[in-house]
């Protein structure tokens, strides 16, 4: 896979300065979401012609990356 930062850009002019997949207007966070909501690659790549498979892949390594930060991400629990 080539470097996923040549792939995803961020500009304040385009979905409100979300993490897009380079010339398009789709956003890692949309990849993310269809990802978890159980869609496969391929329905993505349906879906999104100007979608690669090496963008989905981007995507999935920027998200990565971005959770290794040394942020605390305080998920709420519910007790029973």
């Amino acid at each position: 896979m080539r470097d996923y930062r040549k792939m995803i850009v961020s500009n304040p002019g385009v979905m409100t300065g979300k993490p897009v997949i380079a010339g398009t207007r789709i956003t890692v966070e949309l990849i993310l979401e269809k990802l978890a909501a159980g869609e496969t690659v391929e329905q993505l790549l349906e879906a999104h012609p100007r979608l690669t498979e090496d963008a989905v892949r981007a995507a999935l390594a920027f998200a990565a990356d971005a959770l290794r930060a040394d942020v605390v991400y305080p998920l709420e629990t519910t007790l029973r």
